[in-house]
């Protein structure tokens, strides 16, 4: 089982440990270098710059993508590290030593982590005895080495001690599985986490227009999360606002064969309608080449059922 330590500023993980949020973009500043170290659902260490040479906490590893710092603040607000969009910016521009003025709405990389977790001062862990002082991003480790299983072994007996106050995260094990060895790890997705996922499956297109200007775009649940349904990408679909907004108040659906369905109570209540009458019985637009990100039939006749307008 791979798992990658990253190296992190005090003032991000200060600041978040204290806000404990369900789920954080762990991002990089450049915005030019795919993050490829894990898959998904893998372990993500952080430890703080020199000389705070420790492993401070983690989450698990959910996707990478390169976003505008604009989008990025839309999808995860403060749970990027700072309380306003305002030093989020200047941070960024810090790191690239460039401004507001030169570079508007910068590209960064994003990792972005469920479930993350922060060790009290007390409980921080040594970095392991192979780590570098000239390692700028961070490492990659194993458990089938001594050094990566004692690590792991050492997040896990600390994350047991703290009780795992993670309703949101599912951790199964082999049975007869010896203390230390690796477990699978499910965490459950935040809003953040979502609207990224659903982004990135749908091509960065609205999956009734094909609309790809990123800023008006939104992921839109199909059954609402309010109402019991997942933040799930096949509960999902990405949508042009005002799509998302017919969609949310049943003048728009989708049936179980991906074809559009307009309600005639858009002229019936507002006299008008004729943009989005051109889209009944078509098609999606766009749909996830992963089939299992694809528009899920039991969300979308729960969609049809209870909040389209027929």
């Amino acid at each position: 089982m791979k798992f990658y330590i990253g190296v992190t500023d005090d003032h991000w993980f200060q600041y978040l440990a204290q806000e404990q949020p369900d789920e954080i973009n762990f991002w990089q500043p450049g915005g030019k270098q795919t993050f490829k170290a894990l898959r998904e659902n893998d372990l993500f260490l952080f430890k703080l710059h020199s000389p705070n040479n420790y492993v401070v906490g983690g989450g698990f590893f959910v996707r990478h993508a390169f976003l505008p710092i604009s989008i990025a603040w839309e999808a995860f607000g403060s749970k990027n590290g700072t309380n306003d969009y305002l030093s989020f910016r200047n941070a960024i521009h810090k790191y690239r030593r460039s401004d507001y003025r030169s570079e508007p709405d910068p590209t960064i990389g994003c990792i972005i982590l469920a479930a993350p977790f922060f060790f009290e001062r007390k409980d921080w862990i040594p970095v392991p005895v192979d780590w570098k002082p000239n390692i700028v991003q961070g490492k990659t480790y194993e458990t089938t080495t001594d050094v990566g299983r004692d690590l792991y072994s050492q997040v896990q007996n600390r994350l047991q001690r703290y009780g795992l106050a993670y309703s949101d995260v599912v951790m199964e094990s082999s049975e007869g599985d010896a203390y230390g060895s690796p477990q699978s790890i499910r965490p459950r997705l935040g809003q953040g986490a979502f609207k990224i996922l659903v982004t990135e499956a749908y091509q960065r297109r609205c999956a009734i227009t094909g609309e790809k200007t990123l800023p008006v775009l939104e992921a839109a649940h199909i059954q609402p999360y309010s109402l019991h349904g997942p933040h799930a990408t096949n509960n999902g679909l990405l949508l042009r606002r005002d799509i998302h907004a017919l969609f949310d108040r049943g003048y728009i659906t989708i049936n179980e064969d991906l074809q559009i369905e307009v309600s005639k109570r858009i002229k019936e209540d507002y006299g008008n309608g004729k943009e989005y009458y051109a889209y009944h019985g078509k098609k999606l637009s766009e749909v996830p080449d992963n089939k299992h990100e694809r528009p899920s039939s039991h969300y979308l006749v729960w969609h049809n059922e209870n909040i389209y307008l027929a």
